[in-house]
């Protein structure tokens, strides 16, 4: 048999292609569906209220908290364009120190009052406030009468992170990649980016709050897509807002689950579905407050399930005698913020925040070239401002932050704590269960090589894998193993073939270890791309435990574990002699399982992460499948280096520093 037969074997005895898509959602369900019942149970205003604070504060605390308001907003027009029946002000402030906000404020000619105001949160256009579909809800919305306040995302519009004047250009693509990218590196922190798209989002709520022209109490907020995201950000974390318009976002967790959509790092909020909490919630944080929900029937969003979100929390309007304050309306349309719904949204905010409901006429409408709209003179502001500060770093001063509290408690302390923490994320929520191993389901040898193939159950409804090779000079005998924990696992043979050899002629077996979604067990694309590609499979997954407060990297690090199970019944090996190899980044997971069993008497590491910190304050790096290593919140308790020894439970790690084996 031919090494590529065995990298290319595929299981038949069970579908593990689809088991972990399987596992996840059924966790998903179960805690949508305990969700549902927490809310149904709710009966009075005091009950709702209740529940109100408490999605507040845990919303909160699961992004890592919201940085300060304290900072002065030192707002700046930078320009002012004159347009029929209204202006726009081109305006920068500074949502925390040095982090810049590009905006353009609608403002309708003739206001002799402070009047109700809206702030417009752009979805994924690269363009953003500038864009014409978002020029049009603007100007919809200032010729009702209302203020106006737009602005540009973080890695939009002008507030692309990655680019870099040098070359006038990003390095990193804007919009939903820059997102992933810039919010990758916030996990390890125990943060989530969200933290500061709803932060920019409430320090323009309080320059709004600052303008002649607007009255605080009257201020509105609207979105669509991942402006709706925003929209909902701000709605579960800003009390203040008095009217809200979401649009093409509300469903429900469920229907987007099976939609099969991966989403931005803005978009995944650790633990929410674990806590019970869903886009019913989003809603319902808002009552008694007037809410407009829009979407369009050809959404990616479904629609089924924004029509059952709306529904199932109409009854907490009815407790105040406000049954007319939420409702939905649909248009005939893909994803996007339609004129209709425009209309929709400037009837509902003109009604609620001017006191009478107004509907501008299309002709009103004439969006404008972009360029026009700038606040910057070059379009971007790190091309205007050399020292504009980017969520690069703020995970700097993040880091730096969580080192000093993490290195302040005594080492021998710090690591017990560590290991503490490891443990429970590791065993979270898992369901141990009998391994049931399929041995032998392919058998035989090449070279001098002989190998048999093994499949167990790690937790219920997760098959592992594993081949395990021999040198035939040693048949029969016993023999100590090594576990090989490397990316791609068993599709990955040929690359380390001659480590296999070296390591079986030394007299120790080896068993090459497939552990959730990796190697045989790589899940089923969505897009016939590689599974580990952006917004691929692998991609939503991870995303999906994050919403259960879980991760890929805790339960990978589970598989290892269980692995040490499957070898107490395999015949001819030595029970007290189980290394580790740990090659490439995927060998974290056997790094964190060596922390935590002692059956483990020995880890090499080779090529792997090094430490996350190197990782996080890399600028740049390769973000392929990089959400699979990463446990959230991990560096508030280690780094890969605090785990290497451990030596008062007499275990090494060696970092080793030789070239690859690769034949």
């Amino acid at each position: 048999m031919k090494i590529q037969q065995l990298e290319n074997y595929r299981i038949t005895i069970y579908d593990v292609k689809d088991q972990l898509k399987r596992f996840i959602y059924d966790r998903s369900k179960q805690a949508f569906s305990e969700g549902d019942k927490t809310r149904d149970s709710i009966q009075s205003k005091e009950e709702l209220e209740a529940r109100q604070a408490m999605i507040r504060k845990k919303f909160i605390e699961s992004i890592g908290g919201l940085p300060s308001s304290n900072t002065p907003l030192n707002a700046v027009v930078k320009g002012v364009v004159h347009c029929r029946g209204f202006k726009i002000e081109k305006v920068i402030f500074e949502s925390r120190p040095d982090t810049f906000v590009t905006t353009n404020l609608y403002i309708p000619d003739g206001i002799s009052e402070p009047r109700g105001a809206v702030l417009f949160l752009c979805g994924h256009h690269e363009l953003a406030k500038h864009h014409p579909e978002y020029q049009a809800v603007c100007q919809y919305l200032v010729n009702a009468g209302l203020v106006v306040l737009a602005m540009d995302p973080i890695g939009q519009g002008e507030r692309l992170s990655y680019y870099e004047r040098s070359i006038q250009a990003p390095t990193v693509r804007a919009c939903t990649v820059e997102h992933e990218y810039a919010g990758n590196q916030c996990w390890p922190l125990g943060d989530g980016i969200a933290r500061y798209f709803v932060h920019d989002a409430m320090r323009a709520i309080d320059y709004l709050c600052t303008i002649p022209e607007v009255d605080p109490l009257k201020i509105g907020v609207t979105g669509n897509s991942g402006g709706g995201t925003q929209t909902s950000l701000v709605i579960l974390c800003d009390p203040r807002i008095a009217a809200a318009v979401p649009a093409t976002f509300i469903m429900s967790r469920e229907t987007y689950m099976y939609a099969g959509g991966a989403q931005d790092a803005e978009q995944i909020w650790p633990g929410f579905s674990s806590n019970g909490f869903d886009h019913e919630d989003i809603l319902l944080s808002m009552v008694p407050r007037p809410v407009r929900v829009l979407s369009v029937t050809y959404d990616f969003f479904p629609l089924e399930g924004a029509r059952r979100t709306v529904d199932r929390t109409r009854r907490f309007w009815d407790m105040y005698g406000k049954s007319d304050f939420i409702d939905l309306l649909e248009d005939d349309y893909t994803h996007c913020y339609t004129r209709p719904l425009a209309k929709a949204a400037a009837d509902f905010f003109s009604k609620h925040l001017l006191g009478s409901p107004v509907s501008p006429s299309d002709d009103q409408i004439q969006p404008m070239d972009p360029s026009l709209l700038w606040c910057t003179e070059s379009g971007q502001i790190r091309g205007d401002y050399e020292h504009s500060q980017t969520v690069y770093d703020e995970n700097m001063d993040r880091l730096m932050q969580i080192e000093m509290m993490r290195t302040s408690i005594p080492e021998s302390e710090r690591k017990q704590k560590a290991i503490v923490w490891l443990r429970e994320k590791v065993f979270y929520s898992r369901k141990p269960c009998e391994l049931n191993p399929r041995h032998y389901m392919l058998k035989g040898q090449f070279n001098e090589l002989t190998f048999y193939n093994t499949l167990w159950w790690s937790q219920e409804g997760v098959f592992n894998y594993g081949l395990i090779f021999r040198d035939v000079h040693f048949h029969g005998e016993e023999l100590p193993l090594t576990i090989a924990v490397w990316d791609g696992g068993t599709t990955q043979l040929k690359t380390h073939l001659q480590w296999i050899r070296e390591t079986c002629r030394s007299g120790r077996a080896v068993m090459v270890l497939d552990v959730s979604g990796v190697g045989a067990l790589l899940p089923y694309s969505l897009s016939n791309n590689d599974p580990l590609d952006f917004y691929e499979i692998v991609q939503k997954l991870s995303d999906d435990l994050i919403w259960l407060n879980d991760s890929i990297a805790a339960m990978r690090t589970y598989d290892v574990l269980r692995s040490l199970d499957l070898v107490e019944r395999l015949d001819h090996i030595i029970k007290e002699d189980i290394e580790m190899y740990a090659y490439g980044r995927q060998g974290v997971y056997a790094q964190m399982a060596a922390a935590l069993d002692e059956r483990i008497t020995n880890i090499e590491v080779v090529n792997g992460m090094g430490s996350y910190k190197n990782w996080i304050t890399a600028r740049h790096y390769d973000d392929q499948d990089i959400m699979s290593l990463i446990v959230p919140g991990m560096l508030k308790h280690f780094d890969l280096p605090d785990l290497d020894g451990k030596a008062v439970e007499g275990r090494s790690f060696v970092q080793a520093t030789m070239q690859s084996l690769e034949s």
